[in-house]
């Protein structure tokens, strides 16, 4: 398969970097149906995305993958932040710039989002009334999981407290106050972890810090000040909003994020589907396409053509 095109678009007036999948030699005609495809969380458009952007263009559907600002190669500055509102602004952006092509029918634009990109894609199809199809894959909304973690029934709230004075303290040094260390996710390297991280962790580092994704532009890090950006944000809570457009969400057995998509499906009104898969973790689902990419294909290519 060729490499994809180098694009660029604006959203709030920062550039971000993006990559373009238009649709494989001799795939099915798809009459010019595309699919803004939105990183996890710390990663980068080159990992999940593109898994999933090769398995839709192979079928026909063209596909955007891009970096979110203040992230990777796109604008923003302080760098590594991540803005929930933000997120969701560079998704309506795409929309816009997809708009603007003439080889895609503005009619038939989809979203799918990946991980935390997996709240803001509901949360933008939500109000943006031009996303005519939404799906996301191993789902979680980044509000929920600061103030609850991976756990469903679980408070997460001491420690997002002291993330929030953190978050303070990062603010604060824009004026001459203290420095405050940035959030390194992830042991650097899954070898050096701690035989008491937890799995889902373990899982997570299984893919971002091991040659399996790897990326030098996907360093690992947060600034602190995300957490106060995040802590009130809530992906879900208004998904009976994009009926009677369709949802799809797409989670594994295994996943430790299953209840996410569980909860944004039954925040939803008809047409919706939960689609689970046996056996998959949550980092499995960024490159385990081999069942979640024929099931996204049929999906848009029901919705969307």
């Amino acid at each position: 398969m060729s490499s994809p095109e180098n694009v660029s678009f604006l959203s709030r007036n920062m550039k971000l970097a993006a990559h373009w999948y238009p649709p494989a030699p001799k795939s099915p005609n798809r009459f010019g149906a595309a699919i803004i495809i939105c990183h996890p969380w710390t990663s980068v458009k080159e990992q999940s995305p593109a898994d999933y952007a090769r398995e839709l263009s192979k079928r026909g559907l063209s596909c955007l993958c891009y970096d979110a600002a203040y992230q990777s190669e796109s604008e923003g500055e302080p760098r590594s932040l991540e803005d929930p509102a933000q997120r969701v602004e560079d998704i309506k952006s795409a929309v816009t710039y997809l708009v603007s092509r003439k080889d895609v029918n503005s009619a038939k634009i989809g979203v799918l989002g990946i991980c935390a990109s997996g709240g803001y894609a509901p949360f933008a199809t939500q109000s943006d009334l031009r996303i005519k199809a939404c799906a996301t894959s191993a789902a979680v909304c980044v509000g929920t999981m600061a103030r609850r973690g991976f756990d469903k029934d679980s408070s997460n709230m001491s420690v997002l407290h002291q993330q929030l004075e953190a978050a303070a303290k990062d603010r604060n040094s824009d004026v001459g106050g203290e420095n405050v260390p940035i959030v390194h996710m992830l042991p650097e390297r899954l070898e050096d972890a701690p035989a008491d991280l937890p799995e889902s962790f373990r899982d997570l580092a299984s893919y971002y810090r091991t040659p399996r994704a790897q990326h030098p532009r996907a360093d690992n890090t947060c600034l602190p000040r995300s957490w106060d950006h995040m802590a009130n944000f809530d992906a879900f809570l208004h998904n009976d909003m994009i009926s009677p457009r369709p949802l799809l969400m797409i989670t594994g057995t295994k996943a430790a994020t299953k209840w996410y998509s569980e909860d944004g499906v039954a925040a939803a009104k008809e047409p919706k589907e939960l689609f689970v898969i046996d056996g998959l973790t949550h980092a499995d689902l960024y490159d385990h396409v081999d069942v979640a990419g024929p099931k996204l294909v049929e999906f848009f290519g029901k919705s969307l053509v």
